[in-house]
């Protein structure tokens, strides 16, 4: 299945192979690793190159090591993405945070429209719940982000788009850091909810481009409270 690899730096080169292994589908999410002796051996490495490798693609969030049952392939995309976002923000704030709008306004209007013709009763009650939480925070900012996260999670559930959800995930964490910055902005909280029931009642009510056109004001109100800060 694997080549021996002969270079110094043997574990990533071991990486690579599985990561390959991976991304064309010969090793599924769920799918076990053989053991680390087996691995060595074809490999051609020593059982230490294995365990560098092992460790590596953990990192990755490609696999998961679970005690005394083996390592396991996981589905790492949203991992992998959320990895590649971090990085990018790591070389500047200010850019990373303008980046992460223009994606919000490239997918979430489009989303919104898309959960108006197709979300189920379901993911409905989960966005109802989502405003609800909201309204029930008070002056507790975290409580009000992640509810405020939940509401757009959902969102994406209810365009029944398989590959639309892992990409919402795998910005959660820059959202999360945004909206609690955002959070400071004198009525953000109140502008914001003004603008998830209108999005809510577009959806309720099967209209795609009034949901798309609210979703576009909502993400304008945000941009405001982002240069209001």
């Amino acid at each position: 299945m694997y080549t021996v690899v002969r270079t110094s730096r043997l574990y990533q080169q071991i990486v690579e192979q599985i990561e390959q292994s991976i991304r064309s589908g010969s090793l599924k999410p769920g799918d076990q690793l053989p053991a680390e002796r087996d691995l060595a051996q074809q490999f051609g490495v020593s059982r230490t190159a294995v365990r560098e490798a092992v460790k590596a693609l953990c990192e990755k969030g490609l696999v998961e090591a679970a005690p005394g049952r083996g390592t396991f392939v996981i589905d790492g995309t949203p991992q992998a993405m959320k990895q590649s976002l971090d990085s990018m923000l790591s070389f500047g704030r200010e850019h990373g945070f303008a980046y992460l709008e223009d994606v919000r306004e490239i997918l979430e209007p489009e989303i919104a429209a898309r959960a108006a013709l197709r979300a189920n009763e379901r993911q409905l009650v989960a966005m109802r719940e989502a405003i609800d939480g909201m309204d029930g925070a008070g002056q507790d900012a975290g409580a009000f982000v992640e509810s405020d996260l939940d509401f757009h999670l959902a969102l994406a559930e209810g365009a029944q788009n398989p590959l639309l959800l892992p990409l919402i995930d795998s910005i959660v964490g820059l959202l999360r850091e945004q909206r609690i910055r955002t959070s400071a902005s004198p009525g953000g909280h109140a502008h914001g909810q003004y603008h998830h029931r209108q999005i809510l009642a577009a959806v309720e009510r099967h209209d795609a481009a009034a949901a798309r056109e609210a979703m576009l004001a909502h993400l304008a109100q945000v941009r405001g409270d982002i240069e209001a800060t």
